[in-house]
């Protein structure tokens, strides 16, 4: 007898076709089943995303409750803005972290790529240019610790805290090396495009074009990857769950640009999405497209479930692993420009050690596995929101930086805990 709906020949690994955590859009046959799919999975313990979503309403109740200015649109708009370089060093992470690894390096891999861009931009070179080098230069390095972790076999734990002790140590050779540059350890940013990062806005009209028009577009791949599954003959989502998807991003697009629009300035006009957000909107959507439709990104979530079953597979885990810590500097590089443009300036005092735990408390608090093998480039938005929220709240109140970091390290093992309680529970059944 011949079945029905059978899924097409591919040259993917047969241990790859199998997919017992298909998310629950593509078991269901209409909303009904969809929501008792997830009220199921919820109660079984795979709760996804809702645990740090419950927790940042939690945490964003209690601090409006605490200081009445928290949800002001201007405190809004500059939390997203200062929370980019911690959401983008996040995501950097999370390319690592679905193999099981991590790269400690990265805080000061963005450091190091920050003061070649200044450096650069100090001599006269264009902005593009520098821009360039430096996210070259950052992905050079990701890929030499790749290269030393998969090659050799050695953990990354070990080869990226050397990389971290190492380019703490660069930073302070190439500031001293800009000579009058650095001007007291500290090269400032005097660059207009690159400022504009974190300080530029679009206008309102602008902005409310370009946020319905990103809502429109993402809805519309939605849309379109449905029906690329039902012609290829696959399972798809039910039309439903897609509305309910897309109408859920356009409302958040909405609210969004009317939080950016109102005015948060005081002695003059500011209205308007800052830069910033809208990059962090771009690399989440071309990193999310890179993890999760691409042979990349599913040989990387292979590799973190079961290196020797992907081995066996026939995935060339030296390659695949290189690349994700190529990826990993190439991000961290840019996240090194934001930070620079946040700051006004990079120093010898830039604290790379703090930064890039900040981002992996950003992944591992948005849902992504530190055992690898699960986790979204979306996780490390939303952690980075909790993180900054934390931040942004605790200095509201007027409580020390020793309070912030401690906040943040319990929401740190907390999200661990629930990590690591979360798949054991999985295991067992």
């Amino acid at each position: 007898m011949t079945s029905v709906n059978q899924e097409p020949a591919s040259s993917e690994p047969a241990e790859l076709m199998t997919t017992p955590d298909a998310s629950a859009d593509l078991l269901a046959n209409s909303f009904g089943d969809y929501l008792r799919i997830v009220s199921r999975r919820v109660r079984s313990g795979e709760s996804g995303a809702l645990p740090v979503i419950a927790g940042l309403i939690v945490i964003v109740i209690i601090f409006q409750v605490k200081n009445s200015l928290f949800l002001s649109a201007g405190n809004l708009v500059n939390l997203m803005a200062q929370s980019a370089f911690i959401i983008t060093l996040g995501m950097a992470e999370v390319f690592v972290l679905l193999l099981g690894d991590i790269d400690l390096a990265a805080g000061f891999t963005a450091g190091c790529g920050a003061v070649i861009a200044l450096w650069m931009l100090a001599l006269g070179d264009p902005w593009w240019a520098s821009v360039i080098v430096a996210l070259l230069a950052c992905a050079a390095y990701g890929a030499l610790q790749g290269i030393i972790v998969a090659k050799l076999g050695l953990p990354s734990f070990v080869v990226t805290l050397a990389g971290q002790l190492g380019l703490a140590g660069v930073l302070l050779f190439l500031i001293d090396s800009t000579g009058s540059i650095g001007v007291g350890g500290v090269i400032s940013l005097h660059n207009s495009i690159i400022n504009d990062i974190e300080y530029g806005a679009l206008n309102p009209t602008a902005t409310w074009i370009v946020m319905i028009a990103v809502a429109l577009a993402t809805a519309a791949f939605l849309f379109y990857g449905s029906l690329r599954r039902k012609s290829a003959g696959l399972v798809a989502p039910p039309v439903s769950v897609t509305l309910l998807k897309g109408g859920a991003i356009l409302v958040a697009a909405i609210i969004i640009a009317a939080i950016a629009n109102q005015n948060r300035g005081r002695a003059i006009v500011l209205e308007g999405m800052p830069w910033s957000v809208l990059l962090v909107l771009a690399l989440l959507f071309i990193y999310t497209v890179l993890i999760g439709r691409t042979r990349f990104g599913r040989y990387l979530y292979a590799i973190g479930g079961n290196a020797e079953a992907a081995r066996r597979a026939g995935i060339s885990i030296v390659r695949i692993r290189t690349f994700a810590f190529t990826l990993c500097g190439l991000t961290a590089g840019l996240t090194g420009i934001i930070y620079a443009s946040y700051l006004g300036s990079i120093s010898t005092g830039v604290d790379g050690g703090t930064n890039v735990l900040d981002a992996i408390a950003a992944a591992v608090i948005g849902g992504t596995s530190l055992f690898g093998g699960r986790g979204k480039m979306l996780n490390a938005v939303l952690g980075g929101l909790v993180v900054g929220v934390i931040y942004n709240g605790l200095e509201l109140l007027g409580l020390s930086a020793a309070a912030q970091e401690m906040w943040t390290a319990l929401v740190l093992l907390a999200a661990v805990m629930v990590d690591r309680i979360t798949r054991r529970g999985s295991t067992a059944r």
